[in-house]
């Protein structure tokens, strides 16, 4: 089948690259077909990126190849021609010091590829959780036609009889092992039940959150987040997607016109919903910054206040991934808020179709996994964003995986200076703390740790879990990970490392949080906090070269989503000079 020029609306980008008979097109031409490709293929039909976060060190993307292959088949048969382009990959289980310090220069790398080669739309083929803010971040900067498939999460874990999630577990069997109430070698041993197929995790962490966060946004096909990564299904979810991508180049229909001001406030209220992962917040605020967006932390609290959680998943509840496929997904949570007057219906999808045809006629099939309202998890889900003296830019809570009693509290601060200090001193029996005091760890924000790192979720002293206390009040300028739980204040701004009110919180000063007030608030006379500021110097100095200096000089606060100052706002993607 041939597809000339003149059968599509406009002048494909990819042309500038292959059109025509200069000395240039031979050139890029020429070069391509050295693997065997037609000339044919270069006739004007369009070129699809499959930008590929496959990699043997990001093991939640260890499957991406063989779904890569199934894009592609999509792609041929709508008549695109696929090109499989690898692009930056950073894993949150292996990348020192955080996966999260290289998520800017992902999405900055994904940019540029999309903008220098001749691509007219792409499939980003994503999973780890910063793969897909990554992609969608660079996608929303150049504005080509694009849409996002997941690599789905794994199966369930089981550990004798018990159902064990990939995160949770390994926090909850970690305390149970300092509390003595689990041997070191049971906790080796449930290490291969907990993540046992391919695929992300199968709790509701970032990796899924974000999955379920790309299809709220419209990004990605109706029903794509939830499908378990070996179901045959994901694997019919990739090639309609390289299917659907073509139409789109053919549409011209782009990011900017999915995601919209409509699209981040469903997704905010989504991720009410389910319970999502408060990392939702740093990489929704920076996706909308690219987009051209103007979404801020009220946007978060205003808009997910009001949202019962109603997905009765871990670390919230009690199931995970693949019974939340099994119930219907996402597509039944999006109906749910449809149904509520808390979806803007009209939103536009990749698909072509409103949100809200899309899921208007699907069915719950398990309502103990997705729950009717008047069984909600919690009432008021969402992410609580609470101000004061010691947040003057707010600080995040996740109300659905907090304790109840604690969420007003008010208790001494028991003061970790970095991270190194935490470690040092946690185990001590010596240190003087209780489960009445406040945990506090300073210096592990974007510029601080460097890169916020996820240890906002501090394992709690043995000799507080050896008296059967699970839960204390824990604040930092640090993240957590999606996966864990616990009444975590997070996100603290202006971080300990820019001189925010957190960096001078000293031992045995009082603090109260009131998460129903939205207040957290430093018992400190104002006059006492402004001598402590004006005394205090940055204890560490910035990196001297490389990423790292890029990266301590240019990342913004997580109240705006932790990018580089310079990337805000849609670049386009103009087409290169030819320097041949």
């Amino acid at each position: 089948m041939s597809f000339k020029p003149a059968e599509w609306p406009r002048k494909l980008r990819s042309q500038e690259w292959y059109g025509g008979t200069s000395r240039d097109s031979i050139y890029h031409r020429g070069w391509l077909k050295n693997q065997g490709y037609p000339h044919d293929l270069f006739d004007g039909r369009p070129v699809i990126g499959i930008l590929n976060t496959w990699s043997d060190l990001t093991p939640c993307n260890g499957h991406l190849r063989e779904l890569a292959e199934k894009v592609k088949a999509g792609v041929w048969e709508a008549g695109g021609f696929p090109l499989e382009v690898p692009v930056f990959s950073a894993s949150e289980n292996t990348y020192r010091p955080t996966a999260m310090m290289y998520r800017n220069l992902a999405a900055l790398a994904v940019e540029e590829t999309m903008r220098a080669q001749p691509i007219d739309g792409a499939v980003l083929l994503v999973g780890c959780d910063k793969t897909t803010p990554s992609l969608m971040m660079g996608a929303a900067s150049t504005d080509i036609p694009s849409i996002v498939v997941t690599g789905g999460p794994m199966l369930n874990g089981w550990f004798r009889g018990e159902r064990v999630g990939a995160g949770t577990h390994l926090w909850k069997f970690s305390e149970a092992v300092k509390a003595g109430e689990m041997t070191q070698e049971d906790f080796v041993e449930a290490e291969a039940a907990v993540t046992r197929s391919s695929g992300t995790c199968n709790t509701m962490g970032t990796a899924s959150t974000m999955a379920s966060m790309a299809e709220a946004l419209g990004m990605a096909l109706s029903g794509n987040a939830a499908i378990p990564a070996v179901d045959a299904r994901r694997r019919v979810m990739a090639q309609i997607s390289g299917r659907r991508i073509v139409q789109m180049v053919k549409d011209d229909l782009k990011p900017s016109d999915v995601m919209t001001r409509q699209a981040f406030e469903n997704a905010i209220r989504t991720n009410g919903a389910i319970g999502g992962s408060t990392n939702a917040v740093i990489h929704l605020m920076a996706i909308a910054g690219r987009a051209g967006v103007d979404l801020t932390l009220d946007d978060w609290d205003r808009l997910g206040r009001d949202v019962p959680t109603i997905v009765n998943l871990q670390p919230s509840g009690k199931y995970l991934m693949e019974e939340f496929f099994y119930a219907g997904g996402l597509p039944v949570v999006l109906k749910r808020l449809g149904e509520g007057g808390q979806l803007h219906k009209d939103a536009l999808t990749v698909s072509g179709a409103t949100i809200w045809d899309e899921v208007a006629e699907v069915v719950n099939w398990n309502e103990d996994v997705i729950r009717p309202v008047d069984r909600a998890l919690t009432a008021q889900g969402g992410i609580a964003v609470l101000r004061g003296n010691l947040a003057p830019d707010g600080a995040v809570v996740k109300p659905s995986a907090a304790s109840p009693e604690l969420m007003q509290h008010r208790g001494r601060a028991v003061v970790f200076e970095d991270i190194d200090d935490y470690k040092a001193k946690i185990a001590d029996d010596a240190l003087d703390i209780d489960e009445t005091c406040i945990m506090v760890l300073k210096m592990c924000g974007p510029r601080g740790y460097p890169g916020m790192s996820e240890v906002g979720n501090m394992g709690l002293p043995p000799k507080v879990l050896r008296k059967g206390i699970t839960d204390m009040v824990r604040i930092s300028d640090a993240r957590m990970s999606g996966t864990a739980y616990g009444t975590v204040v997070l996100h603290t701004s202006p971080e300990a490392a820019r001189g925010g009110p957190l960096a001078i919180v000293q031992d045995g000063d009082m603090i109260e949080i009131d998460v129903a007030a939205r207040r957290i608030h430093l018992d400190v006379p104002d006059d006492e906090i402004a001598r402590r500021l004006a005394a205090w110097t940055c204890p560490e100095a910035p990196p001297e070269s490389g990423y790292a200096r890029m990266f301590y000089d240019h990342v913004e606060g997580a109240d705006t989503g932790a990018d580089f100052d310079f990337l805000k706002g849609c670049r386009g993607a103009a087409v290169p000079k030819d320097s041949h």
